[in-house]
């Protein structure tokens, strides 16, 4: 599967949960997202991350 770039609003919606519930799931991987030079405070994550994300929590995006 080909991940485009995505909202963090976005990958909430598709797992089905608030954009609050979505960061705190994001917590835990902080320092994974951080190595894919994914800043905190990015709105928009690059297709890396939106695979990392969708794989770890295992969200469809299709």
């Amino acid at each position: 599967m080909t991940y485009k770039s995505m909202t963090k609003s976005q990958l909430a919606d598709a797992a089905g949960v608030s954009r609050k519930t979505f960061s705190a799931w994001l917590q835990p991987i902080r320092q994974d997202l951080r190595r894919m030079h994914v800043k905190d405070t990015a709105h928009v994550l690059p297709p890396i991350a939106v695979r990392f994300i969708c794989e770890t929590f295992d969200i469809d995006v299709s």
